[in-house]
């Protein structure tokens, strides 16, 4: 059994690549022509998408709420596994990602991250209030964040999580920007955090809850919106794996 999960690993592991390379013209493309980075960041649900159907894994999003593309959001999301942003990545929405900084040092990928996405140290403050003056910036130009707010692959015992940090949450009542949590239910099962990296195969869900409206809440506020957003991905991942 784990050399079929060690050789179905490896397999998605060139899917993965194989799907980049594809795109990495179109990404180059976007990135080097001035005003094209919002259509490169859309190619990451190409990407997704090539990446889950090489993998031959069904994907269920279940959507709480009828998104206007025309709209901005700032996603929270819990985050167990490396699986998390291509789940993610195929919300339909110009999505702009927080990731660790090492993700800009991987050979060609990197090339594409730090040009479309922010790619943050996480040990330094002076990173992590820079990461958060360049989603400002996105979000004024008009694309939406998602953000980790446990501040990476940090949970010891998935599904439950680690503790949330401010930054998302100051982020959106400074902007005024609704957000909206996301439930990534079995990531940390498909692809555990372990070193080991042995793929299993297993249904991806993804539950993207109703937004959370910040309109009139004020500094004050972070403390609740943090909570709650807390609740309402850990109530569904506890839900979800307890029939694990």
């Amino acid at each position: 059994m784990k050399l079929i999960r060690r050789i179905y690993s490896i397999y998605g592991s060139i899917g993965f690549i194989s799907a980049f390379l594809l795109l990495l013209p179109i990404f180059i493309y976007t990135i080097e022509i001035s005003g094209k980075k919002g259509q490169g960041r859309k190619m990451n649900r190409v990407w997704s998408k090539l990446f889950f159907g090489m993998l031959f894994f069904k994907v269920n999003i279940e959507n709480r709420c009828h998104l206007k593309k025309s709209d901005q959001f700032i996603f929270v999301s819990n985050h167990f596994s490396y699986l998390d942003i291509p789940a993610l990545g195929l919300i339909p929405f110009d999505l702009v990602f927080i990731g660790k900084k090492s993700l800009a040092k991987v050979p060609l990928f990197g090339y594409m991250f730090k040009n479309l996405h922010i790619a943050v140290d996480r040990n330094s403050m002076k990173s992590r209030g820079e990461s958060i003056l360049k989603a400002r910036k996105e979000l004024d130009e008009g694309a939406s964040v998602v953000f980790f707010p446990e501040g990476g692959i940090s949970s010891q015992s998935p599904p439950a999580m680690a503790k949330f940090k401010d930054g998302a949450f100051k982020l959106a009542l400074d902007k005024q920007i609704p957000i909206i949590p996301v439930t990534l239910s079995y990531n940390h099962l498909i692809l555990p955090d372990d070193g080991k990296f042995l793929l299993r195969y297993k249904p991806v869900k993804v539950v993207i809850h109703e937004p959370i409206a910040v309109k009139g809440c004020g500094p004050n506020d972070v403390k609740e919106l943090k909570s709650k957003c807390f609740t309402i991905i850990q109530e569904q991942l506890n839900k979800d794996n307890a029939r694990n």
